[in-house]
């Protein structure tokens, strides 16, 4: 009975890789195809992390050493890449009001005036690098 069962199957399978041989190489493409698509997609239209940046043991001395915080940090780099205020704002999911706070104490602790002083001294005592400035 078993090797009748066994038999019957595989004339069943026989048949079906002969007759659906053309279709179920079809379905096997398409379903490659289609992973690599989504896989390819997921790739392309990831947004890069913007404004995460983690502290080295020097930069840690050195944010210490300014009083900077891990937000303050944030801004900070993300005001070196140039992002505006609401773009920094829209990036961190705070109110712009609240990224202007955050700026205006980066600039007391860092005792300049403008953005672009803030970003200068920022690279000049080490608490941001070329690297953040180029991603």
């Amino acid at each position: 009975m078993a090797a009748l069962i066994g038999m019957l199957k595989f004339i069943e399978y026989r048949y079906l890789v002969r007759d659906l041989s053309v279709e179920i190489y079809i379905g096997v493409v398409a379903v490659f195809f289609t992973a690599l698509g989504i896989w390819v997609g997921l790739k392309l239209t990831r947004k890069p992390e913007t404004g995460k940046t983690v502290p080295t043991e020097s930069t840690t001395a050195i944010l210490n050493k300014y009083k900077l915080s891990k937000r303050e940090l944030e801004v900070l780099t993300l005001i070196a890449q140039g992002h505006s205020n609401k773009e920094i704002a829209e990036a961190l999911f705070l109110s712009t009001n609240t990224i202007k706070t955050h700026s205006s104490n980066i600039f007391s602790k860092l005792d300049v005036k403008r953005r672009t002083q803030a970003v200068q001294k920022a690279i000049e005592v080490g608490i941001l690098n070329s690297k953040i400035l180029s991603d």
